[in-house]
């Protein structure tokens, strides 16, 4: 981990702000084994596994457009930075190896909001099993966060967008529109914000499908997989499109709030699509509660549904 645009003669300060951040992020003793050198150096060694494919995936997190600075509780922010990335991985069903922390802040925001954002950071580490492996760290006026997650996946087990077939299941895992619920009452609150809320909880700590995502890849039960940050209406048409289908919803299925269940971007949430042919797809869905949405169906003559404008359309339907 280094520091960029470093100004002259603030060398102790910048240095400080990299030893505080190293010793935040320390590899655990139990994740060491997979980095062959650790952060600290020029560069990290990652230790790969045979038989494995290695993924890479980056996220942006930005003050403003992402979370608000004088709203949302910076451990919370730390949190949910590696979360959102981690949760690309879960859609290929890969496993998270290690991180990269690229970071601008503002001077202003070197002491406790940095401590609690690193605290926040760490445990989602931990919990996610993915140790730091370095970063860069620059100042700037507003704070500016990209996470870069290395994983890893059986050769040849991966799940991709573009595997799914007519006649398909789509599921979601999980209720949608509870994060976006949660965005919002914090937007209109004045007061300070209780991260215990459980109104809140799914908003400031996403928890990716990591594991779900993984054993439907080693089951070789999902034929097509996405997460959901940019909400289901617009994430379903890539996935459609990258697999030459298209699909109908039944809006009354969908699993969560009605207010946003369709547009609703969720950092922790997968679009699955499980085989028709595997029985077994069908008891994974009962096992998990997946969200049934529909089945796939194919787009005629390879365009868009009537009316639809995009390879899928929604129906309404009376909620229950």
């Amino acid at each position: 981990m280094r520091a960029s645009g470093r100004p002259i003669g603030a060398a102790s300060t910048e240095d400080d702000l990299l030893a505080r951040i190293r010793r935040a992020l320390a590899t655990p003793r139990r994740s060491s084994s997979r980095l062959a050198l650790p952060i600290g150096d020029d560069a990290a060694i990652l230790r790969p596994r045979p038989g494995f494919q290695t993924f890479l995936a980056c996220d942006w997190f930005l003050e403003g457009a992402h979370f608000l600075l004088d709203r949302h509780p910076p451990h919370s922010v730390g949190w949910k930075c590696l979360a959102r990335a981690a949760s690309d991985l879960a859609a290929m069903g890969a496993e998270p190896r290690c991180f990269l922390l690229s970071m601008a802040i503002p001077s202003t925001h070197t002491g406790r909001w940095l401590d609690l954002f690193l605290s926040g950071l760490r445990a989602a580490a931990r919990r996610l099993d993915c140790p730091a492996a370095g970063g860069d760290t620059t100042r700037s006026e507003r704070v500016v966060i990209n996470v870069t997650v290395v994983g890893e996946c059986r050769r040849g087990r991966a799940v991709r967008r573009s595997g799914a077939h007519p006649g398909d299941a789509i599921f979601v895992s999980g209720r949608l529109g509870e994060a976006e619920m949660g965005l919002q009452l914090i937007r209109a609150g004045k007061g300070p914000i209780d991260a215990r809320d459980p109104q809140l909880r799914k908003h400031l700590y996403p928890e990716p499908r990591l594991e779900l995502g993984a054993w439907l890849a080693s089951k070789r039960l999902a034929t097509a997989m996405m997460d959901l940050s940019d909400g289901l209406s617009s994430d379903l048409p890539r996935l459609c499109e990258a697999s030459g289908v298209g699909a109908r919803i039944i809006a009354r299925r969908i699993p969560g709030p009605r207010l946003s269940g369709l547009q609703a971007r969720e950092s922790d949430r997968l679009a699955l699509v499980l085989d028709r042919h595997r029985r077994a797809a069908g008891d994974a869905a009962r096992k998990e509660r997946l969200g049934s949405l529909s089945r796939i169906i194919p787009v005629v003559n390879g365009k868009a549904l009537p009316g639809s404008g995009i390879p899928y359309s929604s129906h309404p339907g009376p909620r229950r």
